[in-house]
């Protein structure tokens, strides 16, 4: 099947320096997918019809990452599945162990967002942008906002980032605009 869509299943495997940057590749693709479909499942009718059962634990566990409805795991695993698929068809470079390791790393990703706990080694700690387990919780704390899976730039960028600093400064510049108006 993975050489049906056009993955190479040869040795020698990819150099580490290849899969590196596939696998960055794969995790902003995934995100971008995931910001703009996670977002459309909090809108009325599919928040209630696909994404409410994801929303059962408001103070998520690792394997609630997991706990969905197969409507949406199809959705939002496109990102995970489909986008390093699409890549290979347009590139014409993908090697199926390349991935594997995308899928486990994803998979890691997803359960320590929803882990409910920043770990020392949590990549929120070294990249600023990384969401980690804290802009997940509040994701399920409140319903709103911090719908992206990886970064949180989407949610900076279209402002439905949901934080003590990002609420700071929708207050200030409410603030600015009102004096501007006066």
């Amino acid at each position: 099947m993975a050489q049906f869509f056009g993955l190479s299943t040869s040795v020698p495997f990819p150099s580490v320096w290849t899969m590196a940057y596939q696998i960055a590749i794969f995790f902003i693709l995934e995100d971008t997918w995931h910001y703009f479909s996670h977002r459309a499942l909090h809108w009325g009718p599919l928040y209630k019809a696909i994404h409410k059962i994801h929303h059962q634990y408001s103070a998520p566990f690792g394997m609630a990452a997991e706990y969905a409805s197969p409507i949406e795991v199809m959705i939002l695993g496109f990102g995970t599945v489909g986008c390093p698929i699409l890549w290979c068809a347009v590139t014409g470079d993908l090697h199926i162990f390349t991935m594997y390791v995308w899928i486990v790393l994803r998979l890691f990703q997803a359960i320590d967002a929803h882990s409910g706990y920043e770990f020392p080694w949590s990549l929120h700690h070294f990249l600023p942008f990384w969401a980690g387990a804290d802009h997940h919780d509040l994701h399920h704390e409140k319903f709103i906002g911090n719908y992206s899976s990886s970064f949180r730039w989407w949610d900076y960028l279209l402002d439905t980032e949901y934080s003590p600093d990002a609420l700071k400064r929708r207050r200030e510049n409410k603030a600015g605009v009102t004096k501007k108006a006066e």
